[in-house]
């Protein structure tokens, strides 16, 4: 089977498109880099609607933790201690029995019990707890004579938060937001381990490179390809993440402009 053909039959077979059987013999570092790229669009999926969901939901988290009405106040502190709090792989843990626990109640929640809904949703509240406290942070360092001047102009309420507090929180917290989202992309590979199981052996990109490990008995070629994947997929999100906090930057002289800093963080 030449390269093409082995792209053809695997390339989408992670969304259930292409050969159903995986390959079981004489494996090719084609049908390796094909599948576990294939696996990678479940990653990218887990990364893009969680952190997409979880930036407004950690929005109203740091604008609550920054309330001076306790009711507000307090269940955003603790949602965002809690989460960060503990480690993601235990949340993944909780998460499935809670979720198995309301597949009884009802079939509603039926979905939440695989891994495309539920390890959604325990990403969703991990990066909004940690996206919160970096908004929060900036939110407490927006400088005071930004506020004082919305008030001279007469701005309040939702014009001055739209207009004022929150662009300048965003050009604050940019740089460790960035961090946080690669973080959260390298993150989705802990869904293999969390119990979530993969429907039809559609799995992520972790799920392929240790099945070729397992049956190849060769982990140094499966692990760095998928290595090779996040790098690229990393380059991209700095990319991007780039371009927007230029563009938040825009009205600085070039010299003033916060430059992206990448700063490793202990594992959650």
């Amino acid at each position: 089977m030449s390269c093409a053909q082995t792209i053809m039959d695997y390339g989408l077979r992670s969304v259930g498109i292409g050969e159903r059987l995986l390959p079981r013999a004489d494996f090719t570092l084609c049908q390796q880099f094909t599948l576990i790229g294939s696996g990678m669009l479940w990653n990218i999926y887990f990364g893009v609607i969680a952190l997409a969901a979880g930036f407004f939901f950690a929005t109203a988290l740091a604008v609550g933790k920054a309330s001076p009405n306790p009711l507000i106040r307090k269940p955003s502190e603790w949602f965002i201690f809690i989460f960060r709090g503990s480690p993601l792989f235990i949340q993944f843990f909780f998460g499935y029995f809670c979720f198995l626990s309301l597949k009884q109640v009802s079939p509603i929640f039926d979905p939440l019990s695989a891994a495309w809904a539920g390890a959604l949703v325990v990403l969703f509240f991990n990066t909004s707890a940690y996206s919160a406290e970096i908004f929060y942070g900036a939110l407490q360092s927006i400088p005071k004579g930004d506020t004082e001047a919305a008030d001279a102009y007469g701005m309040s309420g939702w014009p001055r938060f739209k207009r004022i507090i929150w662009p300048t929180m965003l050009r604050l917290a940019w740089p460790a937001y960035t961090n946080e989202a690669i973080f959260l992309f390298h993150s989705t590979t802990l869904v293999f381990f969390s119990g979530f199981p993969a429907w039809q052996q559609r799995g992520d990109a972790l799920y392929y490179a240790n099945y070729f490990a397992d049956k190849t008995f060769n982990p140094f070629v499966p692990y760095p390809i998928l290595a090779m994947y996040f790098i690229l997929l990393t380059l991209v999100i700095i990319g991007i993440f780039g371009i927007i906090n230029k563009k938040l930057n825009r009205h600085l002289p070039q010299t003033a402009r916060p430059k992206m800093k990448l700063m490793p963080q202990i594992i959650r």
